[in-house]
């Protein structure tokens, strides 16, 4: 499938959709692993290859406040635009495991033949396949069944445009505040704020942070994180949610003691602020 958001330059395509902008030569892939160069054309290789679906508890996304009690159906492809060293879907994210080919009509069709009202993008990075996301969200907004979106929100403004009336509830991974941060997973913090920014004025919105030791863990970034959110808006909620060892980085688990102080900090400014991964935690 050709994809959009991209200019030619002579022997180089420069991609537009996310703020890589990757300029990406013949035959080569750009930072997300699935837009290529052939032949003069941007393709997506992850056009309708689904390597994971089921149905969810919403509140598994997570929202917590959007239709909760509602079952839905979730699904993913393969790629990412950012490098977490945690990744906790690295198979899929940074990995082309097997896939099944679903048409935008042929998941439609799934959602329906279960008699679900919901459909997820999610588990690894979906707006790296920006185009089946769009072509789906459009027949399933047609459809009568509410679309939810699970994101890193690393997107440039006119995708994001275009794809927004077609997506009911966000939620979008705020790995940090500081640019120090993000320069530790391979990306930028203001388009991320940028995003939220645009979402929180038309769509339903929640925030998760993966609390992690030793990448974001420093409390005055953490304070001046949940200080934003709340002069955004403080009825916005978050969610902190517990790291556990995965992929390429090894610390051992968030302290449980430790989110409870960060939580109350985060009460402190925002109205909703739930913590996730870890059971035995009120």
């Amino acid at each position: 499938m050709e994809a959009r958001y991209y200019v030619k330059e002579g022997d180089q395509i420069h991609c537009e959709l996310c703020p890589h902008r990757c300029v990406i030569a013949e035959g080569k892939v750009g930072i997300c692993g699935v837009r290529r160069h052939i032949q003069g054309k941007l393709v997506s290789e992850n056009y309708g290859k689904i390597t994971a679906l089921q149905v969810d508890p919403i509140e598994k996304k997570p929202l917590a406040y959007f239709h909760p009690g509602s079952q839905v159906f979730s699904i993913g492809s393969f790629g990412c635009n950012l490098t977490c060293p945690y990744c906790q879907n690295h198979s899929i994210a940074h990995g082309k495991p097997a896939s099944t080919d679903y048409s935008p009509d042929e998941m439609v069709e799934a959602v329906l033949r279960r008699e679900l009202d919901f459909l997820a993008f999610t588990y690894n990075e979906p707006l790296v396949g920006f185009e089946y996301v769009l072509d789906t969200a459009k027949l399933a907004k047609a459809a009568g069944i509410t679309t939810v979106m699970v994101t890193n929100g690393y997107v440039e403004s006119e995708p994001l445009t275009d794809l927004l009336p077609y997506i009911d509830a966000w939620n979008i991974d705020l790995k940090g505040f500081y640019p120090q941060t993000y320069q530790k997973l391979g990306g930028r913090v203001e388009p991320v704020l940028r995003t939220i920014e645009r979402v929180a004025k038309v769509a339903h919105l929640e925030i998760t942070s993966l609390l992690v030791p030793g990448i974001n863990d420093d409390r005055e970034e953490l304070k001046d994180m949940f200080e934003w959110i709340g002069a955004l808006d403080p009825s916005i909620p978050l969610h902190l949610t517990r790291y556990f060892p995965a992929w390429r980085y090894h610390e051992p688990p968030t302290s449980v003691e430790w989110m409870r102080e960060i939580a109350h900090e985060a009460r402190q400014v925002l109205e909703r602020v739930n913590l996730g991964n870890v059971w035995e935690v009120k």
